[in-house]
């Protein structure tokens, strides 16, 4: 082995095996080659590096399905004006940001990520192509793609939604671009979904597009939907039906979806998103700060996969499968075993891989699949005593309990610091980034 990992509480995630207690794991390349409660009888495998891990807490790297990395520029004040970014006046936008604060804003956004957990991120916002490969450096899995549209997003916070088919070719030629030359780089760590930004902001023209330049490449597809109000409003003027009518009758409602937010559905709606299968991008604590919350019960019995994400501003899935577990509760008006930590930590990890379309590689620990795990640090006053490790972790963990991240058989996080770059260099570069971009925006 190249790595074996002694003494091990473990919740793989792997519904056969879902916890071990003093367990073993063996890493060989990117692969996990071992995986056992430890047999007192028979020798521990040989490997170049042995890690002792009693008292820690290993469990699948989280996939976190929709995140806007960049959107760290507007932490702590965007959510405190009650609608998404782009649509917000006052505030720094995707068409001012410079290819070099992207990237320096990225960076700390997947950092972020990572640190917490994360091993993979879908991301997309602007100039992916720029930020894809720089995000990668860092050490996860990350998927991204340049936000694709054609409505003209230097006016919509300003409620003017004017669609032009020359930023419509653009975006989605950029996008297919950036799939042709990153797709599958780096070890197959990084990877392009084709982002759809969401029906308000695309013609219908458009999303026929893109749902042939999809299929086509074979990649998958995500956008937001129904996530406003307006957006809803706004189509219902546009195309006389509501946002997931739109999406079926051209053909990208289906279980290749990720579709972030869904809160504005009726019941209708909901029947027709859970007849399709679609992916459910849950944003509980996102939206929350916005007074608003996705059905997710209704979804689930509908039949619609619900997944995990932290969306912008923040990087904990930890405290989103708190969040996510607390509002389903809330919508039931009771505690059941519909939704208990097991269900949460199943949307963070094996759920957000099958909706990747990675569910044979990664998103539980077992043998054969890749080895991305992480390792919590239950040594603390907050974590003890550890009667039941799920429950720990979801109901007063955080992501500052991780201590140790590995991507593809190589640890990127160890006592809870990245390895592979200077992460205090990413912090004061981000922070000047966003600095300017807030001067410009205050100036304009």
């Amino acid at each position: 082995m190249d790595l074996l990992i002694t003494h091990a509480t473990v919740l793989s995630g792997d519904p056969d095996n879902a916890l071990m207690e003093d367990a073993v794991i063996g890493i060989k390349d990117d692969r996990i080659a071992h995986l056992q409660v430890r047999d007192t009888i028979n020798p521990l495998p040989n490997a170049d590096r042995v890690i002792n891990a009693r008292g820690k807490v290993i469990t699948p790297g989280f996939v976190n399905v929709h995140t806007h990395a960049i959107l760290t520029m507007v932490r702590g004040v965007a959510e405190d004006m009650g609608f998404a970014p782009a649509y917000t006046p006052g505030v720094p936008h995707g068409h001012d940001v410079t290819p070099d604060e992207a990237v320096a804003l990225a960076r700390l956004g997947a950092l972020e990520a990572l640190l917490f957990g994360s091993t993979l991120i879908n991301d997309s916002y602007v100039h992916a192509d720029k930020t894809l490969p720089a995000m990668g450096e860092i050490g996860g899995r990350v998927f991204a793609c340049g936000r694709i549209h054609d409505v003209d997003f230097s006016r919509v916070h300003e409620q003017i939604w004017e669609h032009k088919t020359e930023i419509g070719e653009t975006t989605l030629k950029q996008a297919a671009e950036l799939a042709e030359t990153w797709n599958g780089k780096m070890n197959g760590r990084l990877g392009v979904h084709m982002a759809a930004h969401a029906p308000d902001t695309c013609s219908r023209d458009l999303l026929e597009k893109v749902r042939d330049t999809a299929l086509e490449m074979g990649l998958g597809v995500n956008c937001h939907l129904a996530q406003s109000e307006i957006e809803v409003e706004r189509i219902q003027e546009r195309d006389g039906m509501t946002p997931s009518e739109l999406l079926d009758e051209i053909g990208l409602l289906n279980d290749q979806l990720i579709a972030a937010h869904c809160l504005f559905l009726n019941d209708e709606d909901i029947e027709r998103v859970g007849k399709a299968r679609i992916n459910v991008a849950h944003i509980p604590k996102g939206n929350a700060t916005g007074g608003t919350a996705a059905q997710t019960s209704k979804l689930r019995r509908a039949g619609a996969q619900i997944t995990l994400a932290t969306d912008n501003m923040h990087a904990d899935i930890v405290e989103v499968m708190r969040w996510g577990l607390n509002i389903g509760r809330l919508q039931e008006a009771r505690v059941s075993e519909f939704w208990q930590p097991e269900t949460v930590l199943e949307m963070a990890t094996i759920g957000g891989a099958r909706a990747m379309g990675l569910g044979n590689e990664i998103g539980s620990l077992e043998i054969g699949k890749k080895a991305d795990l992480v390792m919590f640090d239950f040594e603390q006053v907050h974590m003890t005593p550890a009667t039941d490790p799920l429950g720990n972790i979801v109901h007063v963990g955080q992501g500052r309990d991780v201590e140790m991240v590995i991507v593809d058989g190589r640890i990127v996080v160890e006592d809870s610091q990245a390895v592979l770059v200077d992460q205090n260099q990413i912090r004061r570069e981000a922070a000047e980034a966003a600095k300017n971009l807030w001067e410009r925006a205050k100036a304009s």
